[in-house]
Formats: structure tokens, C-alpha cells, sequence
């Protein structure tokens, strides 16, 4: 089984300059040391860094990409959106939306992230690898089609999804986000598509705030084919999984996709700045199992992760170490030091009836067995 890896070193020198977290310092806003931007490079520098260390690295197919281009682009982005995109680029960079700031070529830096995306679907529909993890930045998933948002200045994998239905005549495609917070912008380039389901696991109004509710479905033609997965603060392991087995490996199932890709945001666990949830890099492993098991069974393996958001500098590597130990089948001698403490965390039984009853609720409004 070969397993590929993208990456770009060049995609971790985007800076979304000084920053308190995510808010520009100000009045009460005390500049932190190393710009302070929750979006840092260094999560995905030691995810890559401890799969070098690790030796799996070398048991990977690792590839760099050509950077996405215009024609690709003007698929999603219209392009009033790309031009000014670019000058700013050229200039001193800018802000086109909400909390998604960039400096100097960032127009560029983003066209690459978004090549490694494209690059890992077209190695997997040709057959060169199985399955295969794009180490994306920026990222992508909150990116509208004419504004950026949430640290997302294109939208990567639909870019990808677009490219790889003109190069390959691709049908059918899932997008299974456990990003920790809603994919709206995935959900909105889609929300009339009825041959791309979008599925969002994510906290409970945490980002954005108004977005992410079982009730938004799609319409037209795409009725239905957008499900949303808001999960109570706080929830776990257990949460993650029973959300998995109850609604989205049924489905998968019932859609029949040809590639099933994940929107691959390592933010849901215990340490991180920006969510209150609790998964660990085991909840990353068995999700990944899981659907590795789901696209053997529907579309021949073909499998492709897109990296989003994370935010802890600490525990993102091994969260992702553990993704591509499972996609690989290969295990190396590291252990996740932080993994008894998570598991000691995790909610009490009362929290899981009732989110399981919760679930219940949500598979009977979108026709799955309950």
C-alpha cells in the first residue's frame, strides 16, 4: 500500500502577521512574543518534523506540487476575488474578509496549498498511491467563494474536487470535515450540488457562531446532501466515534461516493486555543480506520486528507503522526505522551446518553437508521 504525503515548505512561510491569538493587538492586547497568531506554521512544521524523526517519513511517499493555477482557481473564485487577491499580494498584503490576514505573496503560498491538495487527489485517482495527506497552508474549508474567512484564503478542496472532475470525469465525491469548526464554506461552494456531500463534525456553535445546524441540508438539487454534525462542547472520544458509526459511515453508504476526502483539521482535541473538545490522537486513529474501511468498501480505497486548521503547537504532530501511522499501516516506536491524561478527561456516562440520544435525534432527520 503506498501513502503519500504533500508538502511545501514554502507554504509555512505565510504570515498572518502580529496577532493576540487571532485579534490584532490593541488598547487591552498585549503584543505576544513570535507574532502570536493561533494559525502558525509551527503545528504543521512538528506534525512534519516528527514524522521525519519517527523514521515514517521515509515509509511515505513524500511530493512537493506545482501550485494551483488561474484556470483552477476561477473554478471556485470569481475573479474580482483573485485580482484583488494578487495586488494586495504584490503590495503589502491585506485582509479580503473576516479574520483571514496575509503578508506579502501570500497570493502565491496559497495557490501552493492548494496545489499539494490537488496534487494528492490526482496520485490517488490515477492509482499511484492508495491514499494520500496534503499538509496544506493556508487552509481551506471556511473560504468562500469571494471572501476569505477563518484563516482561509482559497478553498482548497474543492479546487481539487473541480480539477479532478475536468482531468479525470470524477463523479460522486464525500467530504467528511472533523475539522473542530463547521465547514461553511465547503458547505456553501456545495450547498446546490447534489454529486458532492459534505458532512461537518464540529462543535456546537463554536465557529462560525450562526453556521453548522442539522437544519441547513442544501437545496435545489443538493437537498440533502449536506449534513451537519454539531457536537456538545466537551464531548470526546466517544462522541467523535458514535457520531462516525451512526451517521456518517450510514452515510457514506447510502451516497456511494467514488473518492472520499477529509477535511483534516486537528483541532478538536484537549489543548487547543481555539475549541473545547476532547479527542485525542487515538479518536484521529480509529476515525481513520474507519474510513479506510468505508472507502475499501466504496470506492476502491481511494481515500485523500486535506490538513485545515490546529492550533496546538504541542499535540497537533502527534494527532497527525497518528493519521498517517493508520493510513500506512505502519507503526514506529513513538508513543503519544499526552494520551493517558486525555483519556483520564474524557466526559462522564450521563454526557454520553445524552449525546447519543442527541445523535439519535439527528440521524432520524437526515433518514439514517437511528
Amino acid at each position: 500500500m503506498t501513502t503519500g504525503f504533500c508538502f511545501d515548505e514554502r507554504t509555512l512561510w505565510h504570515s498572518t502577521g502580529e496577532s493576540v491569538l487571532f485579534l490584532p493587538p490593541g488598547r487591552w492586547l498585549q503584543p505576544l512574543a513570535a507574532g502570536g497568531h493561533a494559525e502558525s506554521p509551527e503545528t504543521k512544521r512538528r506534525f512534519k518534523n516528527l514524522l521525519d524523526v519517527s523514521g515514517l517519513s521515509r515509509k511515505l511517499v513524500v511530493e512537493a506540487a506545482p501550485p494551483a493555477m488561474d484556470e483552477a482557481l476561477r473554478r471556485i473564485h470569481p475573479a474580482s476575488y483573485l485580482t484583488e487577491f494578487k495586488r494586495l499580494s504584490e503590495g503589502e498584503g491585506g485582509n479580503l474578509g473576516e479574520e483571514s490576514p496575509f503578508s506579502p505573496g501570500g497570493f502565491e503560498i496559497a495557490a501552493q496549498s492548494a496545489g499539494l491538495a490537488i496534487h494528492a487527489m490526482d496520485k490517488v485517482l490515477t492509482g499511484q498511491w492508495q491514499n494520500g495527506y496534503s499538509l496544506s497552508r493556508p487552509p481551506g474549508h471556511h473560504c468562500m467563494p469571494d471572501h476569505s474567512m477563518g484563516f482561509c484564503l482559497l478553498a482548497n478542496i474543492p479546487i481539487a474536487i473541480e480539477e479532478m472532475k475536468v482531468r479525470h470525469g470524477l463523479g460522486k465525491v464525500a467530504v467528511v470535515d472533523w475539522d473542530v469548526h463547521h465547514g461553511n464554506g465547503t458547505q456553501a461552494i456545495y450547498w446546490d450540488r447534489p454529486d458532492v456531500l459534505t458532512i461537518s463534525l464540529h462543535q456546537n456553535a463554536c465557529y462560525p457562531v450562526h453556521l453548522g445546524k442539522v437544519s441547513e441540508r442544501g437545496e435545489g438539487k443538493g437537498e440533502g446532501a449536506n449534513i451537519n454534525l454539531p457536537l456538545l462542547p466537551g464531548g470526546g472520544h466517544e462522541s467523535y466515534l458514535a457520531a462516525m458509526d451512526r451517521i456518517v459511515l450510514p452515510a457514506l453508504r447510502r451516497f456511494q461516493p467514488e473518492l472520499i476526502v477529509v477535511a483534516s483539521g486537528l483541532d478538536a482535541n484537549p489543548f487547543d486555543p481555539l475549541a473545547r473538545m476532547m479527542a485525542h490522537s487515538g479518536t484521529y486513529r480509529a476515525m481513520t480506520e474507519r474510513l479506510m474501511l468505508a472507502a475499501s468498501d466504496l470506492c476502491g480505497g481511494r481515500l485523500v486528507m486535506v490538513h485545515e486548521g490546529g492550533y496546538s503547537e504541542a499535540y497537533v504532530p502527534f494527532c497527525g503522526h497518528a493519521i498517517m501511522e493508520t493510513l500506512s499501516g505502519q507503526r514506529t516506536e513513538v508513543v503519544d505522551p499526552f494520551l493517558d491524561l486525555a483519556a483520564l478527561q474524557q466526559p462522564p456516562a450521563e454526557f454520553m446518553a445524552l449525546e447519543n440520544q442527541r445523535l439519535a435525534g439527528m440521524a432520524e432527520a437526515f433518514g439514517l437508521p437511528a
